[in-house]
């Protein structure tokens, strides 16, 4: 992913996100400056998607496991002793759906937190994605401290904290 991308990442949460807040550049930015070997776009290569290429994106970086960011936080720094590979956002354009992007996009960011040393990733899931999560090995973590179980309130209704073995 590149700053230029930004624009185009926004487009897609807007289509991909109907019930949730929806994210600022800023927060989005944070990230990817904080972590841009983690961060990336898929990019459709389709003559009809020449004026807008980007068809999702995926925004993950080095955190600590027991303290995910609200949603919507612009980040200043990344921990000094991160604890996990945290995927922050995935989303893709309605047209790329089942079409193996998801997978895809994971494989090459996974690669990438491998080679970072870390052995856990979390999430929260939001929108019911758990099963979609699920399929790339994470399972729901259900005892949470009350700290945790604040942050996820933040995430909306039904959202779940989520973790897996890397």
């Amino acid at each position: 992913m590149q700053p230029g991308d930004l624009s185009q990442v926004l487009a897609v949460q807007a289509q991909a996100y109907h019930d949730l807040m929806h994210e600022s550049e800023a927060t989005l930015a944070s990230r990817l400056t904080l972590s841009p070997s983690t961060c990336w776009v898929a990019v459709d290569t389709d003559a009809d998607a020449a004026d807008a290429p980007v068809a999702g994106y995926l925004f993950t970086h080095p955190w600590r496991i027991a303290a995910p960011p609200p949603l919507d936080t612009v980040l200043d720094t990344l921990p000094d002793t991160p604890d996990c590979w945290y995927v922050h956002d995935m989303a893709l354009a309605p047209r790329t759906r089942g079409a193996g992007v998801a997978s895809r996009l994971y494989a090459a960011a996974l690669a990438s937190a491998q080679s970072l040393g870390l052995r856990v990733s979390a999430l929260v899931a939001v929108q019911q994605s758990q099963g979609f999560w699920a399929r790339f090995g994470y399972a729901v973590t259900t005892d949470l401290s009350p700290l945790m179980t604040a942050k996820l309130a933040g995430y909306g209704d039904g959202a779940v904290f989520m973790t897996r073995d890397l």
